[in-house]
């Protein structure tokens, strides 16, 4: 259950990094309250999942989640460039989530 957990709060980091662009510094209301719900959201769901896993893992799998996902979303929804460079970061990224999960 701690990792399901930790999976969405790295979910909801992704989606307040992703909201900050839309705030526009935070002059923008409703991305403005979204995007902070989601930070509080992030946080809370990763000290749940804080009970049962080690910090160092969780924290690292909690962040690569947000890392990978605005990586994707930047590329996916700004255009973000996608060069094999920066792609096969992204894969490094992921294979770290992967053995971090595998050896906890």
């Amino acid at each position: 259950m701690a990792w399901s957990i930790l999976f969405v709060a790295g979910l909801l980091e992704v989606g307040w990094a992703i909201g900050l662009k839309y705030t526009e510094g935070f002059s923008k209301l409703v991305p403005s309250v979204l995007t902070l719900t989601a930070m509080a959201g992030s946080v809370i769901l990763l000290g749940l999942a804080l009970k049962s896993l080690p910090i160092g893992t969780a924290y690292a799998v909690w962040t690569g989640i947000g890392a990978v996902g605005t990586a994707a979303l930047g590329i996916i929804l700004f255009g973000e460039p996608a060069t094999a460079l920066r792609l096969a970061s992204i894969g490094l990224i992921v294979a770290g989530i992967v053995g971090l999960k595998l050896v906890t």
